[in-house]
């Protein structure tokens, strides 16, 4: 993730408390139907932001205390802890988030300014981000994954805030191929697939495609979801782009 501005906090708090509502609201036969993600029930989804907040909690606890902490031991023991929670009792995965809430939000108050110099990793040896990275990591987690639950809470929910924080930081994700978005309710183009290209249309010398709709239907586009409904391009079809 390249560096994005830190969010208002009244975005994470909001994002956060809506959240909790939809949570709370899942009954216990809720947990074990489908998300919207591909092989993930909700229970999956839910044990997941529970993992992620504990995890962003650590690395901002080792920060404040000057130690350097990455989020998870490997990859495979991040799947296998999704996976071991995800099949625990409903009421305990349900438990278990609203607990890892308060942990992320009680090492996120406990930051001072000078904690935020330095970086931190996702896994031992893998790519590292900026301390600053964490709060608009934990808001995309948040408002993605909470419309990942398909618990009446979509993409078209999302506040302008985070629409407008969600494709800046999409655009600095690489792509298979450049191309431009445009939101027609942001009134805003964003250049994908190469951080820093400001030059409009054109990218070494090609036309690039445009593709337009609302910030909600592109941003929900471009982490991977759905199939791009509600977008138009003036190419022959929409371009590639990966699950987020």
């Amino acid at each position: 993730m390249t560096d994005v501005p830190r969010p208002s906090p009244d975005l994470l708090v909001d994002a956060d408390r809506a959240l909790v509502r939809t949570v709370d609201q899942l009954s216990d036969s809720q947990y074990a139907e489908p998300s919207q993600l591909p092989g993930w029930s909700r229970a999956h989804v839910v044990a997941h932001l529970a993992l992620n907040a504990e995890a962003l909690a650590g690395v901002l606890h080792g920060a404040h205390l000057g130690q350097h902490r990455p989020m998870y031991a490997s990859p495979e023991a991040r799947d296998t802890d999704i996976e071991a929670l995800a099949a625990a009792d409903p009421g305990e995965v349900r438990e278990r988030f609203l607990a890892s809430q308060g942990q992320f939000r009680q090492a996120l108050e406990a930051m001072t300014e000078g904690d935020w110099d330095g970086r931190f990793e996702r896994t031992p040896g893998g790519p590292s981000f900026g301390l600053a990275n964490v709060a608009p990591m934990r808001l995309r987690e948040v408002e993605v994954h909470h419309a990942d639950l398909g618990a009446g809470y979509t993409a078209a929910d999302w506040p302008e805030g985070f629409r407008r924080l969600l494709l800046d930081s999409m655009a600095k994700r690489p792509f298979p191929a450049p191309f431009d978005v445009r939101a027609t309710d942001l009134d805003g183009t964003w250049h994908v697939g190469r951080a820093g290209d400001q030059r409009g249309d054109q990218r070494d010398g090609a036309v690039v495609p445009v593709v337009t709709g609302t910030s909600s239907d592109l941003g929900w586009w471009l982490t991977g979801r759905g199939a791009g409904q509600g977008l138009t391009t003036d190419a022959d079809q929409l371009p590639e782009v990966h699950p987020w």
